[in-house]
């Protein structure tokens, strides 16, 4: 991807990200990421907080992870932020089924009440505009996730995303973290490191 700026590489891989979702058929998309692989799924220790994101039309969804790890007993977090110019931080989500512990956010996504306790997850599900072969993402150019995973080097990132949006490289800076691993549709990348 030399010679590409991030800008017109994010350009190109969301509107690749939405031609894909759009040819999708409703039925096939209802049964994908309904469950964490195994491989995953066995990464995330007993009793760990999980942190998932509340998906965008074209981003991998997130929901069905929600309700898998909230049924296998796992505390379950959102992002929050308290305006457009705040930090994120992460929140707790008590009704993956039925979300009524969800408010409007600023970013027209449903995210935790005001109420809803801050919580730092140990494992987090996070979306992503690309991502390579060996675990290293692009994320949607606003820096939230880049700044949060920073401040929490301990956490175990794990991207979920199409097909599509492989890439064979990306532009990298200092500051970006490789992923622990990447689930998609139809394959698993990683793990590239274990449980903390």
């Amino acid at each position: 991807m030399s010679g590409i700026s991030k800008h017109d590489l994010r350009a190109t891989l969301r509107a690749k990200r939405r031609e894909h979702v759009a040819a999708l058929p409703d039925s096939t998309r209802a049964l994908l990421f309904l469950r964490p692989p195994r491989p995953i799924a066995d990464l995330v220790p007993p009793g760990a907080t999980v942190g998932l994101y509340r998906a965008h039309p074209h981003e991998a969804p997130a929901a069905s992870y929600a309700r898998f790890f909230y049924e296998a007993g796992h505390p379950i977090a959102l992002p929050r932020f308290a305006d457009r110019d705040s930090a994120m931080e992460f929140a707790t989500f008590t009704d993956p089924f039925g979300e009524s512990d969800l408010a409007a956010g600023p970013f027209n996504l449903m995210q935790p009440g005001a109420n809803a306790a801050s919580v730092a997850p140990q494992v987090l599900f996070v979306p992503l505009i690309g991502f390579t072969a060996d675990g290293h993402r692009l994320g949607q150019g606003g820096g939230h996730y880049d700044r949060w995973l920073d401040a929490h080097p301990d956490t175990l990132a794990i991207g979920l995303a199409w097909d599509c949006q492989l890439a064979d490289d990306l532009p990298l800076e200092p500051h970006d973290r490789p992923l622990a691993a990447v689930v998609t549709p139809t394959r698993l990348y990683g793990p590239f490191r274990g449980p903390f």
